[in-house]
């Protein structure tokens, strides 16, 4: 059984990076459709509808998501892209879903046939350098697997902020944003950032943010 909680986030701070001319919108682990029913609603009050579709591994949380988008398909998603339609999506979302997969080049790289021109990726993955995060390791020896966060146990891959660029430098995309999202408010990060004359300002946020565009795309 599905924790419904776990699937139900539905990251107000992710909708700001989807581009507001996107009418065409792929959410690739879509959960119960949370996400999609916020950025719906928001871009409605907007003046413009959004066709969303969503792929989602857990059958249950699929299953709650057709109440939010107007297609949903169940299972992994780099076996689900192949059926997908050619050059439709203006944006392809994927909030904390490649660190849940262990070889995600191949969907990354399978993405491009599916995104309009001039579509955008926006992804958003933990930092395994939030500093709270390394605190607990450095100072108590402490790399407990948890139900979510950075040691979520189903978390098959840990990124940097560098490395996150890496990864989709590397499978045709090229960053064009990239924000740190849902910052610590530690005194600790403070101190230590101070003491590093600024080497820490990464540490700072348990996750990262990045707008990317095909790199094979002269886009402006």
């Amino acid at each position: 059984m599905s924790n419904g909680s776990y699937f139900s986030h539905s990251r107000p701070q992710m909708r700001a990076f989807v581009p507001t001319e996107a009418l065409r919108v792929l959410d690739i682990g879509c959960g119960d459709g949370a996400f999609a029913a916020g950025l719906r609603a928001e871009r409605r009050e907007q003046g413009r509808e959004l066709e969303i579709w969503g792929l989602e591994l857990d059958s249950d949380a699929a299953r709650r998501a057709t109440a939010n988008l107007d297609e949903v398909r169940c299972g992994p998603a780099e076996d689900l892209l192949p059926d997908l339609p050619r050059a439709h999506f203006d944006c392809v979302v994927m909030n904390d879903v490649l660190e849940h997969i262990a070889w995600p080049q191949p969907l990354l790289s399978g993405l491009h046939a599916v995104m309009a021109p001039g579509a955008r990726l926006v992804t958003s993955m933990p930092n395994v350098r939030h500093f709270p995060h390394l605190w607990n390791l450095v100072v108590h020896g402490d790399w407990r697997y948890r139900d979510e966060g950075i040691l979520d146990r189903t978390h098959l891959r840990f990124y940097t902020r560098d490395t996150m660029i890496e990864l989709l430098e590397t499978t045709g995309f090229r960053v064009r944003e990239q924000h740190g999202i849902n910052p610590t408010r530690s005194l600790r990060w403070r101190l230590f950032n101070l003491l590093s004359l600024g080497r820490a300002r990464d540490m700072q946020f348990l996750q990262f943010a990045c707008v990317a565009a095909s790199a094979r795309e002269e886009t402006t």
